[in-house]
């Protein structure tokens, strides 16, 4: 059974494709078109996909849809006449985009594979949204039998869901509706502080920790929040005053007149100056929403005879949270998939519909799934380039690699096929000594071109990670963050004490693995800095030609792609 995934005209747009019980491929479109969590109809993934497996749209048995339109379109609708007049711009400007393309997305879909296949499918269904989440989550965790929740903004009406999970089926045990999102209202924090929403929430986590624990100011903004902005109940389910929010009837979160003289501070500006009190209030949302979360699962526990928890949605790429979640061991067991945001809900939409027809759960599948290039396309790439080059063996790659970041240069590394997710997991990297303080600073000033406060990840060998940091699980998608036991690995250590860390097995990726074992070898450190290679409002590169324009554009000092090494 041949089944395309299709993730679309939200945000992060992907396409995925399973052959019987295996991933063939999947990619999200932003890294073929260069567009930043591009939304748009996901062609080029889906062309991708289709080349990878080497077949022709026509032999699809079935397309799958990651959300059902006719549904959305109700809340929507149930939104903007409950609000009306306020709702009035919001209604004119996107009706007529719904009645004539996303009411009737089957046809919208038969029609754009048409223009850019020859073939208009008739084979296209639909799942629900959260369902997606779900289905990603549970049939990549191992897990025979577990409780999923899925938290994100929202679906079609759901906001959290809670599932069980057993004997190959997805049962759905309660769901939050919206207004009531625990993900709308990071997104409105998100907003306040001036990062874009659905894209920079993981600013606001990572501003957190430069907040001050146990000040008045912040004891003030956890007050305000939880007695004014949103009501906590004891299961973790949430009532936001409605009065504080503008996201259900206009195109902005909040309104940001009354949140400034709620809070007593001014909102900033995208780009403009982050005070102390914006960093206070990045803490105030963080320990709430972990107070939150901690609710939620405590309280869902307690209903359940398994050990096992399945997280998913865009709220699950907060690792702080995360971290917070596994540190308190509600569950025995805590999975969190490579892509638990709506980038990885064509990978769940396949996966799900597989699940509802045929009773296929054990997939075959890793990070893996995008384009991969050949030694050939690689050096076409780059004869057409201004640098100079050299080709080595894959061994003498990894040694040299190890080399010069332990001698302090940054390096490009680019192998193997790409990663799906948000997260770099060594296939698209930039690499840097992890012992070196400066390293923060020149990464995140001289190559990626962002905000200082940010901060970076290691990876680590998995059969040393317990030495360097407090955790006995593996975390190979860089989605916990761990408090790290050394004082020797400055440039990625926030400063809270901890380490958004990925642990790398042999097994998982050998190649990588090889590098920092060599790196172990020079040094007596087995962990590495890894961030995503690419520069600031940019996605992660792809082919050998974005790896190349953006060593370019960036101060890197080698460029590392298949068996090449580049130098400036």
């Amino acid at each position: 059974m041949k089944i395309l995934g299709i993730s679309a005209y939200y945000h992060d747009s992907s396409a995925a494709l399973i052959v019987d019980d295996t991933v063939v491929a999947a990619a999200q479109e932003e890294r073929f078109s260069r567009v930043k969590h591009d939304n748009s109809f996901p062609v080029k993934a889906c062309r991708f996909c289709l080349e990878e497996a080497h077949i022709n749209l026509s032999e699809i048995d079935a397309i799958v849809f990651y959300e059902k339109p006719f549904i959305k379109f109700e809340r929507l609708l149930v939104s903007y006449i409950t609000t009306f007049p306020k709702s009035y711009r919001m209604f004119i400007r996107t009706m007529p985009i719904w009645l004539k393309y996303k009411l009737n997305m089957r046809r919208n879909i038969r029609k754009v594979l048409k223009a850019e296949f020859g073939y208009a499918p008739s084979n296209i269904k639909f799942v629900e949204h959260h369902l997606a989440h779900a289905a990603f989550a549970y049939c990549t965790s191992g897990f025979d039998s577990a409780d999923i929740i899925v938290i994100d903004a929202v679906g079609e009406w759901a906001t959290t869901s809670l599932f069980r999970a057993y004997n190959n089926k997805i049962e759905v045990v309660s769901e939050e509706r919206f207004p009531d999102s625990i993900g709308l209202l990071y997104s409105s924090f998100t907003q306040f502080l001036g990062f874009k929403v659905n894209s920079d929430e993981y600013k606001v986590m990572g501003l957190a920790p430069y907040g001050e624990w146990n000040v008045d100011e912040t004891n003030k903004f956890i007050e305000l929040i939880t007695s004014r902005i949103v009501e906590i109940k004891d299961d973790g389910s949430i009532n936001l005053n409605l009065k504080y929010f503008k996201f259900h009837y206009s195109d902005r979160m909040i309104p940001v007149n009354k949140w400034e003289k709620l809070l007593g501070i001014k909102s900033r500006i995208n780009g403009g100056e982050l005070t102390q009190s914006h960093k206070n209030l990045a803490l105030a949302i963080q320990a709430v929403t972990e107070d939150i979360l901690y609710r939620l699962v405590t309280a869902y526990r307690k209903t359940s005879t398994v050990e096992n928890l399945c997280l998913s949605g865009g709220v699950a790429l907060n690792c702080a949270s995360n971290g917070f979640l596994l540190k308190n061991s509600i569950y025995q067991n805590l999975y969190i998939p490579f892509a638990p945001g709506d980038c990885g809900c064509s990978i769940g939409a396949a996966m799900a519909y597989s699940m509802l027809t045929a009773g296929k759960r054990d997939f075959s599948l890793s990070p893996y799934l995008g384009p991969e290039y050949s030694d050939s396309e690689i050096k076409n790439s780059l004869h057409s380039s201004e640098f100079q080059y050299e080709k080595l063996n894959s061994d003498e790659i990894c040694s040299e690699a190890a080399r010069l970041i332990d001698e302090g240069y940054i390096v490009g590394w680019f192998q193997g096929r790409m990663e799906v997710g948000p997260r770099a997991l060594g296939n698209r990297s930039i690499l840097a000594d992890a012992r070196k303080a400066y390293m923060k600073d020149e990464v995140n000033s001289r190559i990626k071109f962002r905000e200082a406060f940010r901060p970076f990840a290691p990876s680590v060998l998995a059969e040393y990670s317990n030495t360097l940091f407090k955790t006995k699980v593996e975390s190979p998608y860089m989605m916990f963050t761990i408090h790290v036991k050394t004082e020797e690995l400055p440039a990625i250590t926030h400063v809270d004490g901890t380490a958004r860390i990925q642990t790398v097995a042999k097994s998982n990726n050998p190649l990588y693995h090889n590098l920092l074992s060599e790196f172990y070898k020079r040094t007596g450190c087995p962990a590495i800095l890894n961030t995503s290679f690419n520069i600031m409002g940019e996605p992660i590169v792809c082919s050998p030609t974005d790896a190349i324009i953006t060593f370019k554009k960036s101060g890197l000092d080698y460029l590392i792609i298949g068996n090449y090494i580049v130098k400036k």
